[in-house]
């Protein structure tokens, strides 16, 4: 009998991605042999070994990595090519394995995931926050929210808005240490670094001019993520260099002042970030699409 690779890729995309035979079984409605000659058929079709077997768990050899990546875009292709050929493209269905800053979730993403799903009964949300550049082909993601660089040349993006860098201090802290005039003073003043930029040390800022004045400057606060240094520096122990919009609420309430008025950092672009592919499906086409229309100018920075 002649195998149905495309149904034995369905079966191996769900192995990777449960860790399981009996997980990936259950999720197709299949048997555990009947799911685990359907990948040994793959193997022997292909000549090679795509997961290592043992009693207690299931790896991905480099192979079976390799071959992951494009079984898993084959499968959405013809996913697509079905919707599109029984006339329901435009409706969006299934999982959107989604990433972004934990801020930026929390805050922004939170609210327009909920009204989506309101919308598209269809769809469902798997979403990691984390601050770290994360790499959404090896991991498996359909779409990441990114602010600043896009990434790889694997990597399609389209610009959702933009934010820029605020240096900021507490108004008690000023008042004890004195307000910095110009980048070179930041030098005598305790600096929070941030873990996902390089060099950590080095503050950088434009004056009206358009000339670039970077400054080294060193503290007593590292972290990866912008909200604890927001936080940290509302209480005065601190500057911060932080977007716009992770600090706007503490800017509103005064607890945050903005510094350094003449010198500022050029917009950083947020874009919606995806694995490039010559169709993009329904579900991540029309929730991009929604981001753009939802957002408009409200991620634009103010400054």
């Amino acid at each position: 009998m002649r195998m149905d690779r495309f149904g034995a890729m369905r079966v191996f995309a769900q192995v990777v991605d449960s860790g399981s035979f009996a997980k990936a079984a259950d999720r197709l409605g299949l048997s555990t042999s009947a799911a685990s000659r359907q990948i040994a058929d793959l193997e022997a079709h292909l000549q090679t070994r795509l997961l290592n077997r043992t009693t207690r768990r299931v790896s991905v050899t480099e192979s079976g990595r390799a071959f992951y990546q494009r079984a898993v875009q084959l499968l959405a292709d013809l996913e697509e090519a079905e919707q599109e050929a029984a006339r329901a493209a435009a409706v969006p269905r299934g999982t959107i394995r989604l990433t972004a800053a934990v801020t930026l979730g929390v805050r922004h993403l939170a609210p327009l995931v909920s009204d989506f799903l309101a919308r598209h009964p269809e769809v469902a949300f798997d979403v990691s926050l984390s601050d770290r550049i994360v790499d959404l082909v090896e991991e498996g993601f359909d779409l990441g929210v990114r602010v600043g660089t896009i990434g790889t040349e694997y990597l399609a993006a389209r610009k959702l808005g933009e934010t820029r860098l605020l240096a900021c201090a507490s108004p008690d802290y000023l008042a004890a240490h004195g307000t910095p005039q110009v980048p070179e003073d930041l030098e005598r003043h305790n600096c929070f670094t941030y873990e996902y930029v390089s060099p950590r040390d080095h503050w950088r800022f434009r004056d009206a001019s358009g000339q670039e004045r970077a400054v080294r400057v060193k503290g007593n606060l590292h972290s990866n993520n912008g909200e604890l240094h927001a936080e940290a520096a509302a209480g005065g122990i601190g500057i911060a260099l932080e977007p716009d919009m992770i600090l706007a609420p503490y800017l509103r309430e005064g607890r945050l002042v903005p510094l350094l008025g003449g010198y500022l950092s050029p917009p950083l672009p947020i874009y919606a970030v995806y694995p490039s592919r010559k169709h993009l499906s329904a579900k991540v086409r029309v929730f991009i699409d929604f981001l753009v229309e939802r957002l408009g100018d409200s991620w634009r920075s103010a400054v």
